[in-house]
Parts: C-alpha cells; structure tokens; sequence
C-alpha cells in the first residue's frame, strides 16, 4: 500500500545514494518529467549534462534498478523512475518550490469568491487546482454525522467567546469558536461542559446537534442554554459531498492516458470516489503530501495522488492526481497554498 510522502521525512530504510548516484537519480526524474518517455545514458549525458562519461552514467542507471528506483521495461529501452524511486525523490531530493506572488493572489481571488457553501468552495477549489497544475483537481468532504462523541471542553477565549473541543470517536478533533449571547465565567463553563458530557457523551455527532437544538432539558439551564444557541449558530451544517474532480481534459492530453480504455478506467475511479476520498483524508492535518503509484486500486497503479488533508471544523481534503512524471515541486506548492487557503475559509 502507498504511503505518503513529504519533504524532508527521511527513513532508516532509504538506500544510502552517493553523490554520483544522486545527480544521476535526480537528473533522469527531470528529463522524463519533461519528455514522457524512457531514459538511456546517451540521452541523459546530452539533455542533463552530466559530467560523467556515458559508461559511468550506465553504472549508476544499474545500479539504481537494482535498488528498486528504476525499471527498464524492454530490454532496448532506457529507464524510468518507479513509484519507490519516485517516493524517494520527493522526500529526499525534491527542493520546495516557490509560487509567484501573483498565483498567490488569484488563489485568495478565486476562492473567497466561493465562501457561502462547503459544496461550492470545494468545486471551485477542484477546478482551481486543475487549472493551476493541468492536472486532475479534486476536493473532498467527509460526514462526520456518525461519528460519537467521546468526550466535550469548553474553554474561555475572553467574556464572550468560549472555544468547544470535541473528541470523536474517529480519533479526531473538532474545535468550534463559540458567540455568547452573554458573558460566562470559566467556573460556569465548566458546569455547563459537565453537563453536556453527562447527557450527549457517547452519541453520534447528529444526535449532539439535534439534543443541543431540542432537548428541553437542557433548556432549563441559562448557562447550558447560551452554550447551545451559540453551538448551533457557528456549527456548519452537515456535510456529506461527493468527490468533486475538475479537469479531465488535461490529463486526456497526456501521453500516459492517450490510451482510450486506460483514461476510461481511471475516470471511472475518480467517479467512484473511492479509493481517492479515504486516500486524501489519511494524510497528516495541514500538510501537503505525495502517494506515489495508489496501487489500492489497479487503474490509478500508474498515477501519483498529491493531497492536503484540511484542518479545522471539516474533515476533508483537496488534491491533486496525475502521472507519475508530474512536477512534485510545483504540483506540492500549489496544493499546500490552495488548502491552506480553503481551511481558512471553512
């Protein structure tokens, strides 16, 4: 199974490349992003300038396979990173790329436009990402409706602002900023935290939302009851999204899905929504990540998957999927800035 990949998060298990072996790694990633095809010595030596002799430049091309970073499919041909090799490269060799400041700026542009529905700033933010990387763009918001609640805090901001902390059965935490209709000491938020503990710990997140809004019990407490109204008027409602992609188009132009039947069938996962829905959340919170080659599903076996796992109220994520041969370095820059942007805005 993939996992992913970030830069910088080296491993124990990494093959210790030398100096020769890495220019000659790095060189051959570049020259196949940019030419989508098989690697030889020759070429290498002429497009990358590499100061090494073609019959040194084969040695370390071997020596790479046989670590498991390159394959040669046909005997004949020249070589090509693996999935292994391409998820070596990004945590280890790959040097973050900047945004100009004028991509910045049309991010903040396009997505603040699109703040007054989940659904519509997760669409926008797909087709933003499609455009930005001529890739596949995808956006994701998972139900939390039926996760239980495992346990509640209240804390004060300031008088009139407390902070609710929600622990979820999924291992998940959801915090949500709370506008008091009067001022509440931190004793008193104690006792009402208290009480919602006793009376919603352990239900479903929709139940909680439900008994906040309704329970009559609770009603009787002024204290509880400012808690809930305020709960309810910052909790965003209820979302249950499909995986909205963007950008067919651009990926139906690339040499690695000219082929009818392949580009069919990694359309139809994307339709599907899984496994690409459960990939994109299972990333760290906050944090643009690579999983190269998703080989949980045979028809993406080829594709790399770059996603930002949101922070905050929503459990979501937008990304990402390619080739194998994509840009990393602007594809991750591009990613992280569009995410971040989006939890923000959630």
């Amino acid at each position: 199974m993939s996992q992913p990949a970030v830069i910088g998060n080296r491993s124990d298990s990494d093959p210790d490349l030398n100096a020769r072996l890495c220019e000659v790694f790095s060189a051959l990633v570049q020259v196949h992003r940019e030419t989508a095809h098989p690697v030889g010595a020759e070429t290498l030596a002429h497009r990358a300038r590499i100061r090494l002799s073609p019959a040194s430049i084969r040695h370390s091309l071997a020596e790479l396979e046989l670590l498991g970073l390159l394959e040669q499919r046909h005997a004949s041909a020249g070589r090509v990173p693996t999935s292994r090799g391409v998820d070596l490269y990004v945590r280890t060799l790959l040097a973050p790329a900047l945004l100009p400041p004028e991509m910045v700026a049309e991010i903040e542009r396009t997505l603040s436009r699109s703040t007054r529905d989940i659904q519509e700033l997760l669409s926008e933010a797909s087709r933003l990402l499609s455009t930005l990387t001529h890739q596949l763009g995808l956006a994701v918001a998972a139900l939390l409706d039926d996760e239980p609640v495992r346990e509640l805090e209240l804390a004060p901001l300031d008088p009139r602002r407390s902070l609710m902390v929600l622990n979820l059965g999924n291992g998940n935490v959801r915090t949500l900023v709370l506008e008091l209709e009067g001022p509440l000491q931190r004793e008193e938020l104690q006792e009402v935290a208290e009480v919602l503990r006793e009376r919603l710990a352990g239900r479903p997140l929709s139940e909680v939302r439900e008994r906040l809004a309704t329970d009559a019990d609770l009603a009787r407490y002024s204290a509880v009851r400012v808690v809930a109204r305020a709960a309810m008027a910052g909790w965003s409602r209820p979302v249950s999204t499909p995986l909205f992609s963007s950008g067919a188009m651009h990926i139906a132009e690339l040499p690695e899905f000219a082929d009818a039947t392949r580009l069919g069938s990694v359309l139809r996962s994307v339709e599907s929504g899984t496994p690409l829905d459960r990939l994109m959340v299972r990333n760290v919170e906050g944090q643009a990540a690579v999983r190269a080659g998703v080989d949980e599903d045979r028809a993406l076996a080829g594709c790399s998957l770059v996603s930002y796992s949101l922070p905050g109220s929503v459990r979501g994520a937008v990304g990402v999927l390619g080739p194998l041969r994509m840009d990393y370095a602007r594809t991750l820059a591009v990613v992280d800035a569009v995410g971040s942007r989006v939890a923000d805005l959630l």
